[in-house]
């Protein structure tokens, strides 16, 4: 596998978080990967596309993203934006900067709930957004000494208390998870391990001693998807990752993930992605630069 381009941040260990406010006509900015915490908001930007992981989408004339992955690839690209004012701020800060001491305590706890999503990349809704915008000037305004670190504190709590959306598959980066339940760990853990197999919601179920009815409820309530949509996503999660590593065809892909049927892992796909797997690798292999 090629090395997707790894950005040097100018985040010494000595800073808390650095902020960066342009004004720009363009994205010029590749696919890339870096260690710190990464939080974007644009605006007038609508058209450009962003890239997550395996998640590919155009983006409303506000975006604002929560990336904390540090090998999560990701990228803003120009596609059919067309406007001659982009502003764009992003914020960047070391994972450690509420160490794990913090985020176990009570107050903190929806934080780093939010933080584990992010993983994956989260974003956020046009009304959270709008709701922050001037919090976001205000504090790029104002980058300096401790009171904006507390700033950013509020900005972190405000938005951990609000709807968020994960964009990257689960699958599509390795990455150890936690869902604080044992049972629904060890389901994950089954599908991850038989993803290329039949799996049958009796199976799952029968596993954890529940009966599947209540398994449903279970894994709806726990995780937001249910267990069809969390199989499916741990098998695109797979397939992506072989779309933009390998030169499989997409029908030994659609095989080795295990959906079996070559219509059925298109539709799917498309619901999922808003494109082909066809249509996806070439969009992907357009926005990646290597090293």
């Amino acid at each position: 596998m090629e090395s997707v381009l790894r950005e040097v941040t100018p985040l010494s260990e000595r800073d808390c978080f650095m902020i960066f406010t342009r004004t720009k006509k363009e994205f010029t900015y590749p696919v890339h990967i870096h260690a710190e915490y990464e939080l974007n908001f644009i605006e007038n930007g609508a058209g450009a596309k962003r890239v997550v992981g395996d998640s590919m989408e155009d983006i409303e004339n506000l975006e604002l993203a929560l990336i904390t992955g540090p090998n999560l690839e990701h990228a803003w690209l120009n596609n059919k934006c067309e406007s001659e004012e982009i502003k764009e701020i992003t914020i960047q800060f070391h994972g450690d900067l509420l160490n794990e001491h913090l985020l176990q305590k009570n107050q903190f706890r929806t934080v780093k709930e939010m933080f584990e999503k992010a993983q994956f990349g989260v974003v956020f809704s046009q009304e959270t957004i709008t709701s922050m915008r001037e919090r976001l000037y205000s504090l790029a305004s104002e980058a300096q000494g401790a009171h904006s670190v507390l700033k950013l504190f509020g900005i972190l709590y405000d938005l951990s208390l609000s709807p968020m959306r994960e964009l990257s598959s689960r699958s599509f980066k390795s990455h150890e998870q936690s869902y604080d339940s044992r049972r629904i760990e060890r389901a994950y853990n089954f599908m991850l391990e038989n993803y290329n197999k039949e799996i049958r919601l009796a199976d799952v179920a029968d596993l954890v001693g529940m009966t599947e009815v209540a398994f449903s409820r279970f894994i709806k309530k726990r995780t937001g998807r249910n267990f069809i949509d969390s199989l499916n996503d741990i098998r695109l999660g797979h397939a992506t990752r072989l779309l933009v590593d390998t030169t499989y065809s997409i029908m030994e892909i659609c095989m080795v993930c295990g959906f079996n049927n070559l219509s059925n892992f298109n539709r799917i796909f498309k619901k999922k992605k808003g494109c082909t797997p066809r249509e996806f690798r070439e969009n992907y292999k357009e926005s990646r630069f290597f090293l």
